[in-house]
């Protein structure tokens, strides 16, 4: 009977793991530019009862392992025999990266032109093949406290004072700590754009293109929930959850409404610090989100840098004397970064390079620019650049 059972067993978790595959080929073939992986990923696991958490997060590790490593798969294969493959790339680089050559990995893992973007080097080719990690953003001054209540976590005193890296495995949208506001799951690069930023209690600042408000909340916090914050974007159905996120986290010095990028502003107001976390082609964001290794263009790298020196632009007028204006971009692409530097910098000479006030960039302390690269932070590539309007 043991026996019997035991091999009962062992059939079932096949007949698991096979379900999981075929889902996982499902998600791919429906995935495109229009329809991203991770969105039909989630509505895949929403719409099916599946046995287990384990099981989704089987699927969800089979769909970025192929995107992770398409670059190594046979399309003349069946999608279940390319995710199997993926799955046994993961796991043998996990293992023993250094069987992948720098070569092979700097020519599979993205589209030939990105290489003309940035330097892809073999640390970063490497570190964007990497199983991400998972961080949180602490309150101001209780990391190491949170550290303590979750367990299975790792303070990055080191870079940002409230920086945790979480390796278990819970729910932490279950946590009580989560609905209580003591934490946001948050990007350790993205936490830096905050810092850098450096907002001071009592001050008043745009969060121009604020999404769902995750560095809307981080300012709030630097901030004391003092002051004021103006909050704005152009789907409203962001600004809805940046409203339900701001009530958990009970942050309410700030005030949400749309703003189209625009020369047309959402207010007069003169403020002491703008940031300017702009659209872009989220190269940086690789590890986390291959899918889009293989879906954004160069064309689109050229585009958004257009926009994202049009929203610079506009906003610049509306700094008080000794402003601050800061710029962030989760990518790396040259146009994206020193490229719109260099030509907000040159139609702007009332605007003085601004010297960031951390040196958390391995680059000198006083620099007007920041680059994360994701082999240095351990999170996602981030470039920042600060102005300062005369006093």
């Amino acid at each position: 009977m043991r026996n019997r059972c035991r091999a009962g067993r062992f059939a079932y978790t096949d007949a698991v793991h096979s379900l999981s595959l075929q889902i996982a080929a499902a998600v791919i073939a429906q995935s495109d530019r229009e329809h991203p992986a991770d969105s039909m990923l989630r509505e895949a696991l929403k719409s099916r009862r599946l046995p287990t958490p384990d099981q989704q997060w089987e699927i969800s590790r089979a769909v970025f392992n192929y995107y992770r490593w398409f670059g190594w798969l046979d399309a003349a294969h069946a999608l279940t025999g390319q995710l199997k493959h993926a799955g046994e790339l993961a796991q043998a680089f996990k293992e023993r990266p250094e069987s992948f050559s720098d070569d092979k990995l700097v020519e599979r893992v993205a589209p030939e032109w990105v290489r003309g973007q940035l330097e892809a080097s073999p640390a970063w080719v490497r570190a964007i093949q990497a199983e991400p990690k998972l961080w949180l953003r602490a309150r101001p001054g209780q990391g190491r406290v949170l550290v303590e209540k979750l367990g299975a976590a790792k303070l990055e005193k080191d870079l940002l004072p409230d920086a945790v890296q979480y390796k278990g495995e819970e729910d932490l949208f279950r946590r009580p700590e989560f609905h209580a506001g003591e934490f946001e799951i948050q990007d350790i690069a993205s936490q830096a754009v905050g810092w850098l930023a450096a907002p001071q209690p009592g001050e008043t600042w745009w969060d121009a293109c604020a999404g769902e408000g995750g560095k809307t909340l981080h300012l709030s916090a630097l901030m004391e929930n003092k002051g004021l914050i103006w909050a704005s974007d152009r789907a409203e159905w962001r600004l809805k959850n940046l409203k339900r996120r701001a009530a958990r986290a009970q942050v309410f010095n700030f005030r949400a409404g749309p703003w189209d990028g625009s020369a047309k502003l959402p207010t007069k107001t003169k403020f002491d610090g703008i940031l300017v976390d702009a659209p872009c082609s989220g190269v940086g964001t690789w590890g986390k989100n291959p899918h889009a290794r293989w879906t954004t263009t160069a064309q689109d790298v050229a585009e958004l840098a257009a926009v994202q020196l049009q929203l610079l632009n506009h906003v610049a007028g509306s700094l008080k004397p000794g402003g601050r204006l800061i710029y962030a971009v989760c990518t790396l692409t040259r146009a994206e970064t020193t490229d719109v530097v260099t030509a907000f910098g040159a139609a702007h000479p009332e605007l003085a390079p601004l010297e960031l006030p951390a040196n958390i960039c391995g680059e000198r302390a006083g620099a007007p620019t920041c680059t994360l690269w994701p082999q240095d932070c351990g999170g996602n590539g981030m470039f920042i650049a600060g102005w300062r309007r005369a006093a």
